[in-house]
């Protein structure tokens, strides 16, 4: 059985790994690397157990939204956070960073088919570009989810991926620089912590990046939808208010703030200390700091704008500790600093700010009459000018960025546009006010766009083709949306009434009108209209809506419009610009903020719906925002509310892709001979018989009315790929075409001329070779005729090449080895330098062979010199003891009696040898051992020590010059523990004896005799040993009393 190995990348891919002898057994398979195929998406479930499936249309039970969870998470706690349905990308909020960003990651998304590689924010990126380049057509990403899902975080890894993929030019670098850094300044100024999230996107953003006709971004538009002014004055426990007034104090020089007159605490100012958060621990706001006057550079605003800029957020922070005092109906300012500091930084007179904090302006009969205001009216007027103030700047500094963003170009439209969609998530809060109304609104009308162009429209489409199929029952939220913006009888259309008609309006009034008009709707509650279980978690000025995402208590107070009419006479030019002087002529009633949002977001839907829509859909694993943590209730929450289970079955029941039949056509026609170049008959006729070519087989498509469907994306990815493959072919017949008619008529005109200055230069070329060649042989003959001559112009040619030759000829023929003394005969010039250079060689290779030698060869070559030294050339069998090596002993432990060893105590055995030792009476032989110490030469017998001859009492050595081992230790006669002379003999004799030479230090001490050798054999006798060569080797005593040895000659000296 063919085993199959699995290998997991951090980005979710499958790697299927090589077999035994390269090839990789997966059918279905992209081969990216010789080591590795990257797995498709039918291949992918190979892994499904332990990571699941990267598109939830390969689930199983595709129905069941348990397998679903289930699924997202394995996937979850593999850190794998992106999974398709289809072409939608639902994306889980890992609350920490992953190593999947890199420009390595965004390299492989390039250009790559949107199932080739695992589920990423970049797939679906680069998708929405391609289409944008290759079908000519504009597109959004529409990236949705609570809020702290991570959409915000999705948008800017879009921008990135653009930033760093798309082509670039100096002008584009700067817009790319640009689009990059508009995400700081906006965080900064828009964003704000919540209880859900660090960085909550307190405002709603739709940026168009716009490409030019080569695909690179030459500019972009933002348009900004309901900044939650309300945070400017008021924070929930827990809650910060926006980042730039804690990153303006935590990172502001102190020039900077003195000039502002601020402190670097934000507990000092009231607008900034109702949240009870002034430190985050996620959250460096003075390094953020950095990062938004950088950014403010890099998008253009100069010195002066930046100024006046940062006086306008100290302004709100001191509009912040404005406090009021005097009578309960006529209110007045009592803290004169701030006014003074506002009066500065805003460029308005003390006086007309101060009168326009305390009065209100009453027109009766036509005349302007100016009402003092209470505490209440005046502390409100002033947090309402606050959030005026700051709500106006934001919009001042989009409309700034967008300036600095504009793509400048002679035409009026020729570029292609992608536009991202970061908008608010639904929200629940424990006190919702109007801005949670709007934003729950939003999501509303997102959630039905959705609707409109996934769901519903892939039925209607199926319907209108004439495909069939079974129709998916999904949960139409377009009842929640009349609830809210229908025309007379919506909550908005009642709210603009409330606020026009004449009379003191209020919220309880406001609440009234709701019950009366909208209060038997099934998604709307009030605390008069609910059963007693819910009344008693709602208030009396509240009301409930059951949207998509759940039900949600809305707070009518201060839900109606407040009008502000102060600013228009300021100085600061950014204040001039956020506040028309025309509006205090304008006798028009204005809109209320709920209309203006209303009617913005109907343009929204109308921008996004001319265009090709991409999803993201963005879920949080869990509320505390911990990592590791999957929450299955709030994630079960969140997939019913953002519609995927409906998605899913859609995806699971219908075909992935459709084109219709001429755009088909046109795109594939090249792939069959029958279409190509040109189709003449109906389209569905083209279209089947470019399919049949294909192979497509029935179960891959559907021939509608106008489109054809195909079901699996492999089918698409194998046509695409065979018109890659047929793009090269016909390229490469055009450019061959191209080239060959312009190179012919190049050829034309340049033949004759080419070939004659050809010829020319060849001409040319053998002449200057054949003069070489004569100077060459002229100077090699005058050379060789002066050559006996001392060095001169005319010989040293001929005898740097006689010299060149032989240093040559030595390079090639150098000795191999020491006892090589061969060496080549140099000419006379170099006799010299040749016997240097021999000697030179041969100094080399001794050191080399030095140099190989290790210290017990070094020890054996020092036991064979002294071997030489004594016996070469006087002993007949030398010659045959030199190929042998000598041993350290003759004798191991267990040869040796331990009598022996323990009668030598201390005395370290340096060699041992068994020698035969011949009695002074009779000759008779005697097995013996020789032992060699660092002191004295030792005879012993089994376990007794016999003899001892210390080397200083040692006179000398004597041994034949025949082939014998017979030798005698000479011995004092004089010394009375010594009974004579001892004549032993060995069968290593050369051996034994150079080792008694080196321990005795008696080198100069053996005598070689020839014929006899006299030994003194006690009591003043002496004995003969005679030496007679012969045919083999004999030792016995003679009739004449002497021993006699006869051995035979090895060598002839």
């Amino acid at each position: 059985m063919m085993e199959l190995k699995i290998q997991l990348i951090p980005t979710g891919e499958i790697i299927l790994s090589p077999g035994k002898n390269g090839e990789n057994h997966c059918h279905n398979c992209k081969v990216v690397a010789s080591d590795g195929v990257r797995a498709m998406m039918e291949s992918a479930l190979t892994a499904r157990d332990r990571v699941g499936v990267q598109d939830f249309v390969l689930l199983e039970n595709y129905t069941s939204e348990a397998a679903f969870i289930e699924n997202l998470r394995k996937r979850f706690k593999e850190n794998l956070i992106y999974t398709y349905i289809g072409s939608v990308l639902v994306s889980v909020n890992p609350y920490k960073d992953l190593e999947i960003y890199t420009k390595n990651h965004m390299e492989r998304y390039r250009g790559v088919n949107f199932y080739e590689v695992s589920p990423h924010i970049y797939a679906v990126a680069d998708n929405s570009y391609r289409s944008m380049r290759t079908e000519g057509k504009d597109q959004c990403i529409l990236i949705s989810g609570e809020s702290g899902a991570g959409k915000t975080e999705a948008s800017k890894k879009i921008l990135q991926y653009y930033a760093v993929t798309c082509p670039a030019s100096e002008q584009v670098q700067t817009v790319k620089d640009r689009l990059l850094q508009s995400n700081p300044v906006l965080e900064a100024f828009g964003n704000a912590k919540t209880l859900r999230n660090d960085n909550s996107s307190r405002f709603g953003k739709y940026m168009d990046i716009q490409f030019d006709f080569k695909g690179a971004p030459v500019g972009g538009h933002i348009i900004n939808y309901l900044l939650e002014k309300s945070r400017v004055v008021h924070q929930n426990h827990g809650e910060r208010n926006f980042h730039i007034f804690y990153q303006l104090i935590e990172g502001g020089e102190e020039d900077l703030l003195r000039h502002l007159g601020l402190e670097r605490n934000p507990q000092q100012y009231q607008y900034l200390i109702k949240g009870n958060c002034p430190k985050v621990s996620s959250i460096n706001d003075r390094s953020d700091w950095k990062v938004v006057r950088k950014a403010l550079t890099v998008i253009g605003f100069s010195e002066n704008e930046v100024e006046e800029l940062l006086n306008i957020i100290a302004s709100v922070l001191h509009l912040g500790n404005v406090q009021y005092g005097g009578e309960d109906s006529n209110a007045c300012i009592t803290s004169d600093i701030q006014i003074k500091y506002l009066a500065r930084l805003l460029g308005v007179n003390v006086s007309v700010l101060t009168e326009a904090l305390t009065h209100k302006k009453i027109i009766a009969k036509g005349e302007e009459l100016m009402s003092p205001l209470n505490l209440e009216q005046a502390s409100s007027a002033r947090d309402a000018l606050a959030k005026a103030v700051y709500g106006r700047t934001f919009t001042w500094l989009v409309n700034k960025i967008n300036a600095s963003l504009t793509y400048t170009s002679d035409s009026s439209k020729n570029y292609s546009v992608i536009g991202l969609l970061d908008i608010y998530g639904f929200e629940v809060f424990q006190h919702n006010s109007f801005e949670q109304f709007c934003i729950n609104y939003c999501n509303e009308k997102l959630q039905q766009l959705f609707i409109e162009l996934t769901l519903k429209s892939e039925q209607d489409e199926y319907e209108a083709e004439g495909i069939t199929w079974e129709p998916v029952q999904y949960f139409n939220n377009k009842i929640i949306c009349d609830l809210v913006e229908e025309k007379f009888k919506g909550i908005i259309s009642i709210l603009d009434e409330e606020c026009l008609r004449p009379g003191d309006a209020s919220d309880l009034t406001f609440l009234e009108k709701l019950e009366d008009t909208v209060g038997g709707h099934a998604h709307f509650v009030t605390h008069k209209l609910a059963d007693a279980k819910t009344r008693k978690v709602m208030g009396r000025d509240e009301f409930r809506l059951l949207h998509y995402a759940g039900e949600v208590n809305y707070n009518a107070k201060r839900t109606l419009r407040v009008c502000l009419q102060v600013m228009c006479m300021s100085e600061n030019k950014i204040l001039t610009q956020c506040f028309n002087r025309e509006e205090l002529s304008d006798k028009k009633r204005p809109d209320t903020a709920a209309t203006q949002f209303k009617a913005s977001l109907a343009k929204l839907m109308e921008i996004l719906m001319s265009k090709e829509p991409s999803y993201v859909r963005c879920i949080k694993p869990n509320d505390s925002k911990q990592s590791g943590r999957f929450d299955e209730v709030l994630i079960r929450h969140q997939v019913k509310y953002l519609g995927l289970m409906e998605n899913l079955r859609v995806r699971r029941a219908g075909f992935a892709y459709r084109r219709r039949y001429e755009v088909f056509l046109q795109r594939y026609k090249s792939l069959c001979p029958g279409t190509w170049p040109n189709w003449d008959g109906k389209l569905s006729d083209g279209v089947s018989t470019l399919v049949k070519h294909l192979g497509y087989k029935p179960e891959e498509y559907k021939m509608g009315r106008s489109k054809i469907f195909i079901r699996f994306p492999k089918t698409l990815f194998a046509t695409e790929d065979a018109l890659e493959t047929r793009k090269h072919s016909l390229a490469t017949k055009l450019q061959a075409g191209w080239k060959g008619y312009s190179q012919k008529c190049k050829y034309q005109k340049l033949r004759n001329s080419v070939q004659a200055w050809w010829r020319g230069i060849l001409a040319r070329r053998r002449a200057q070779r054949r003069r070489q060649a004569a100077n060459t042989i002229r100077r090699f003959i005058k050379g060789f005729i002066y050559r006996h001559k001392e060095r001169c112009p005319e010989n040293e040619y001929f005898l740097d090449y006689v010299r060149y030759s032989f240093l040559m000829n030595l390079c090639k023929n150098l000795p191999k080895n020491v006892l090589d003394k061969s060496w080549p005969t140099p000419p006379a010039a170099l006799t010299e330098a040749s016997e240097h250079l021999r000697k030179m060689c041969m100094q080399n290779m001794v050191w080399s062979y030095c140099k190989k030698i290790s210290p017990e060869w070094k020890h054996q070559m020092e036991q064979k010199m002294i071997a030489s030294e004594i016996f070469k050339d006087k002993k007949d069998n030398y010659p045959q003891s030199v190929p042998k090596l000598f041993v350290s002993t003759r004798l191991d432990g267990e040869n040796i009696n331990p009598k022996v060893v323990q009668a030598l105590g201390s005395e370290k055995m340096k060699y041992a040898v068994p020698v035969t030792k011949y009695d002074r009476r009779g000759y008779k032989p005697r097995p013996r051992q020789l032992l060699l110490t660092a002191n004295s030469a030792v005879i012993a017998e089994e376990g007794k020590l016999k003899q001892r001859i210390d080397y200083g009492a040692l006179k000398g050595i004597s041994v034949s010059s025949l082939s014998d081992g017979v030798f005698v230790l000479h011995v004092p006669s004089e010394d009375n523990k010594q009974k004579g002379d001892v004549v032993l003999q060995s069968d290593h004799v050369i051996e034994t004896l150079t080792k008694i030479a080196i321990c005795a230090d008696k080198i100069n001490t053996i005598n070689i005799n020839q014929g006899s050798i006299k030994f003194t054999m006690g009591q003043g006798k002496e004995g003969i040993i005679d030496f007679t060569p012969g045919s083999e080797l004999l030792v016995a005593k003679a009739k004449n009393g002497h021993l006699s040895v006869t051995a035979p000659r090895l060598n002839s000296r």
